[in-house]
């Protein structure tokens, strides 16, 4: 509009159709960057029109953002486009329940009709559902919302027995965590999708018919126990063999493809002990005293070193000889928490009969901790 105002006299109104038109013969200097025009004529560049025909990607190359936002002012259009994204598509399909249901077998009928119109909706763009939110809302305005895993797709079968799940172990729960009211709303959520492509299973080292059968028996043991029912292994990391796995609901995790190796684990633990991880992990440990060759208890010094090789182990009276050891592996765990605050040393040490263990210093005491069958 100002270069308009300049350019006519009397002003005059140009429609934006022609706003190329009418830049073109004007010189670049009119784009007022100084930079960017020097180069411009030194290319041999003079004109809005000129530049405005060069490729849009080729500007942005040489001259970056800034560069390509008078690219655009040359050819007539604004500097910055607009965000021409399209907004997320909302899945979620709900229903009110009027009169509040009280019974689960009401409100798991809902669940199926649901299923059913969520399962049109997705099955239109071709894309299923693998991970489902349900939530449940009272007359008083409490709410459960939980997501669900399946293998494949959900069926509305399955959705219906999750809801029933779910709403069973909160209808019929504790007294604190029991809702004062009916349920009056039931909406369920789809959380991941993927293609509705289908799902071929390998031949080698793929999902086995086993697999499926385990699949099939935890999700009916789901039914008649509940949802929390069915625990699974999680590899969750972290620097003691106790803490590096966790049993989980098998309905919040994916059951096939998974992987118990700790190459999965990419966390950093600085202090964790080398592979392969103890067999067995004392729920109990056993306190030792391990002594070095001039019958000495072996202690840690401040710089996590061993006083002395460690020769002996002895508890309750019996005393082994130590044939090999590894270490020490010294941790200084949540020092800001003095109620958390742990301090250890780990061993690793074979004993001459050929067994393998693993030891630990905390408190001034020495225990064996875990073992390698």
């Amino acid at each position: 509009a100002e270069l308009a105002a300049r350019a006519a006299n009397p002003p005059r109104l140009v429609p934006s159709v022609e706003f190329a038109g009418f830049f073109a013969p004007m010189k670049v200097d009119v784009l007022e960057r100084p930079e960017l025009v020097d180069v411009l004529h030194r290319l041999g560049v003079h004109t809005l029109g000129a530049f405005a025909d060069l490729p849009a990607s080729d500007v942005l190359a040489r001259f970056g953002s800034d560069g390509l936002g008078a690219h655009r002012l040359a050819g007539g259009r604004d500097e910055r486009p607009p965000d021409a994204r399209r907004p997320p598509v909302d899945w979620t399909v709900s229903n009110e329940i009027d009169p509040p249901a009280d019974r689960v077998d009401r409100v798991a009928f809902l669940a199926r009709t649901l299923a059913d119109e969520l399962h049109r909706r997705l099955g239109r763009d071709g894309v299923t559902c693998v991970r489902v939110g349900i939530e449940a809302e009272t007359e008083h305005g409490e709410q459960l919302l939980r997501f669900w895993r399946h293998e494949g797709t959900l069926s509305d079968a399955a959705v219906a027995d999750r809801v029933r799940w779910q709403l069973d172990g909160w209808l019929n729960g504790s007294a604190a965590n029991r809702p004062s009211g009916g349920i009056t709303r039931l909406a369920l959520i789809p959380d991941e999708l993927i293609a509705a492509k289908g799902r071929q299973l390998g031949f080698w080292g793929g999902e086995t018919e086993v697999d499926q059968r385990a699949i099939r028996v935890a999700a009916r043991l789901q039914g008649q126990l509940g949802a929390d029912a069915v625990l699974v292994p999680e590899r969750e990391g972290g620097r003691h063999p106790d803490s590096q796995l966790r049993l989980v609901p098998a309905a919040t995790v994916e059951l096939t493809g998974r992987s118990l190796d700790p190459e999965s684990d990419t966390a950093p633990w600085p202090g964790v002990l080398p592979a392969p991880s103890p067999t067995r992990v004392l729920a109990e440990p056993i306190p030792i005293e391990v002594l070095d060759g001039c019958n000495r208890t072996v202690v840690v010094t401040g710089r996590g070193l061993l006083s002395a090789s460690p020769a002996v182990l002895a508890s309750r009276g019996k005393r082994i000889e130590v044939r090999h050891w590894a270490g020490p592996w010294p941790i200084d765990e949540r020092w800001w928490d003095p109620e958390a605050h742990t301090r250890q040393a780990r061993l690793q040490v074979v004993t001459v009969d050929g067994r393998a263990h693993l030891i630990a210093l905390a408190d001034g005491a020495w225990a064996i901790t875990a073992q390698w069958d």
